[in-house]
């Protein structure tokens, strides 16, 4: 039925008049519109599985970090009362103090140094260190050079740990913010403590700090590297630091002076040099909760980690 004005003519379409043989197909004519519509159906699907995807399954695939945990000597300290070293232990008691330092490998391709021993000569003298080599001498018995050393963790700042922190030009050096707040400032004002602390170590740790090279870090259980997380609460110093490391085997507990010896975790006895002999000891049973197994937790200067991991030998061990 018609409805309305005069009809209108059609209008005619160029392809109309082309031969029938030239005319495209209606299956030509739809496919472009099948083509667009596979390629969006193929993109949503992608988009819809990343996006429900949980993040943890998404990293299931790639391994996690792992680091090979080495205790390196640098020298024997003879000689040294153990009631400096175990609060309430016999005044007669002699030790010869180990002095190491620590490196974690990474699978990564880490070497992260856990503190830097002593060697300038201000440092050293009169003390009576026998054996004493560099930390640059120690991490070259397991092939790397100094530049090799990608980070260096100070687990606090006194000269046996903290001097050779300028021997690594490539090292980004990890301390706690409040350490180093002290003791650039308030540790040499009246009434603050600076025993054990060499001006001239800190002075080259501002001087790493304006060059950007050093990495504050802000308080407790914090993972400052992929595997590698450090604690507070030790108080060897003002806010000594300890670390956990993951391991093939486990997470280790390099404990440094936070824990002297393994004589302080057997009697659950403070350190005796401590800000706070209660913390200290909180500290050491936290260390027993995260080393996977007690062996892997590694005091600061006892020679028998040495001992109890005698290989690869020459004044290394590997804790595992």
């Amino acid at each position: 039925m018609f409805m309305g004005g005069e009809a209108q003519p059609r209008r005619i379409q160029e392809s109309e008049l082309a031969p029938e043989s030239q005319r495209p197909s209606a299956h030509q004519t739809a496919q472009p519109f099948w083509n667009l519509m596979k390629h969006g159906l193929l993109l949503l699907a992608v988009l819809t599985s990343t996006l429900f995807t949980p993040v943890g399954a998404r990293s299931q695939n790639s391994a996690p970090v792992t680091y090979e945990v080495y205790a390196l000597s640098y020298g024997v300290y003879p000689g040294f009362p153990v009631s400096a070293l175990v609060a309430g232990a016999d005044k007669e008691r002699k030790i010869d103090l180990q002095m190491m330092i620590w490196l974690l490998k990474g699978s990564n391709g880490k070497n992260v140094l856990v503190d830097t021993g002593c060697y300038h000569e201000n440092v050293v003298k009169g003390k009576g260190i026998q054996n004493l080599i560099k930390a640059s001498a120690a991490v070259a018995k397991l092939g790397l050079s100094p530049s090799d050393i990608t980070d260096v963790i100070i687990t606090h700042m006194h000269w046996d740990h903290a001097d050779g922190m300028d021997l690594f030009p490539h090292a980004k050096i990890w301390i706690q913010q409040d350490e180093y707040g002290y003791y650039t400032g308030a540790a040499w004002q009246p009434g603050g403590k600076h025993g054990g602390i060499e001006p001239d170590d800190v002075m080259t740790l501002v001087r790493l700090n304006t060059a950007g090279k050093v990495a504050l870090v802000d308080g407790d259980d914090r993972e400052i590297i992929e595997g590698i997380r450090v604690y507070t609460g030790g108080r060897h110093t003002f806010a000594s630091q300890y670390v956990g490391v993951r391991t093939a085997g486990g997470v280790a507990v390099i404990a440094s002076d936070n824990m002297y010896l393994y004589e302080n975790l057997e009697k659950h006895a403070a350190i005796a040099q401590t800000f706070d002999a209660d913390s200290n000891l909180k500290a050491q049973d936290r260390m027993r909760q995260l080393a996977s197994r007690p062996e892997l937790i590694v005091p600061g200067h006892d020679p028998l980690v040495f001992v109890k991991f005698g290989k690869p030998g020459n004044g290394v061990a590997r804790i595992e």
